[in-house]
């Protein structure tokens, strides 16, 4: 059996999302450090869904939780990757750090990023159908970042809010698309560098151990030890995200299938795009755990 596990990041969490998780420990604990009582409620307002501190800490547990219900079901994933704040529970699903560790740095990764956002307010903006030079330019003139890369043509860009404005005004008058994303830090740029460096400070006191299964970081490369995974979890806030990299990563590792955990499709969706014979589905398609386990043992195991 032979299947990748992602961990969606933040921006698409919504009140409905994973159907069918129950009421565990973990997600108690989560409900407790961010003093809801529902947070399928707390989610409905979309000011506090889009709190930095508050959807980190959320998409964390709730991915931790949903790996806890759906692991004892399957067998373990043969690769496993997590696109920016879905790291931490990557890292905590190949065994490289315990889970209530990795509950417990969501919010202190938050916290990181939300001082460094209160020197310098930034955000992101994906931006798609530009590409090579086009690209490059529309990035130089407006003074972003590259923050991540899911291809060719299509970006996130990252930076100051005034040069988020700049840049999808230039962005549509060359005839690209850009949806300005629901986060309030430039993440995985430059002004993200001293949140990296705090981070890194955290991480220090946290027990690291190499990964149980194959994990690739953001910066595209592969993890094999607990240096370089404690090393590579603080790098990503301020370096680009190099999502196109971890996916041929997975891709050559020749799995049958990929199932995302997290909120919306989005990763799944890149992937059957990009990899069309090898079938990708998200945790939100499903509204049981059984189904979701039913999916992947059946396409894992052909």
């Amino acid at each position: 059996m032979s299947f990748a596990l992602l961990f969606s990041g933040q921006g698409n969490q919504h009140p409905a999302m994973l159907p069918w998780l129950a009421d565990d420990a973990t997600v108690r604990g989560m409900c407790a450090r961010l003093g809801v009582g529902d947070w399928r409620q707390a989610l409905a307002d979309a000011g506090w869904a889009e709190r930095n501190d508050n959807a980190q800490t959320l998409l964390t547990s709730l991915a931790l939780a949903a790996w806890g219900q759906l692991a004892p079901k399957v067998p373990p994933p043969a690769a496993v990757a997590g696109y920016s704040v879905g790291e931490l529970a990557a890292f905590s699903a190949a065994g490289v750090i315990d889970p209530a560790a990795a509950a417990a740095l969501a919010p202190r990764r938050a916290e990181a990023m939300d001082r460094c956002a209160a020197e310098s307010p930034g955000g992101l903006v994906a931006v798609t159908g530009l590409a090579g030079q086009a690209l490059e330019q529309l990035r130089s003139d407006a003074g972003l970042e590259l923050a991540i890369r899911n291809g060719d043509a299509s970006v996130v860009l990252g930076g100051p809010v005034d040069a988020l404005d700049s840049a999808e005004r230039m962005a549509v008058a060359a005839g690209a698309q850009c949806t300005r994303l629901r986060v309030n830090v430039a993440s995985h740029t430059r002004w993200m560098r001293e949140a990296a460096e705090s981070f890194s400070q955290t991480l220090a006191d946290v027990p690291f151990l190499a990964p149980r299964a194959l994990l690739f970081s953001n910066t595209g490369d592969r993890v094999r030890d607990a240096s370089a995974a404690r090393a590579a979890l603080a790098a990503q806030i301020a370096q680009t995200v190099r999502w196109d990299e971890c996916m041929e990563n997975i891709s050559a590792r020749q799995v049958r299938c990929v199932l995302e955990i997290g909120p919306g499709q989005a990763l799944a969706r890149m992937w059957n795009q990009r990899y069309p014979t090898v079938p990708a589905r998200a945790c939100d398609d499903f509204r049981s755990a059984a189904a979701v386990a039913a999916w992947l043992n059946s396409h894992a195991e052909q």
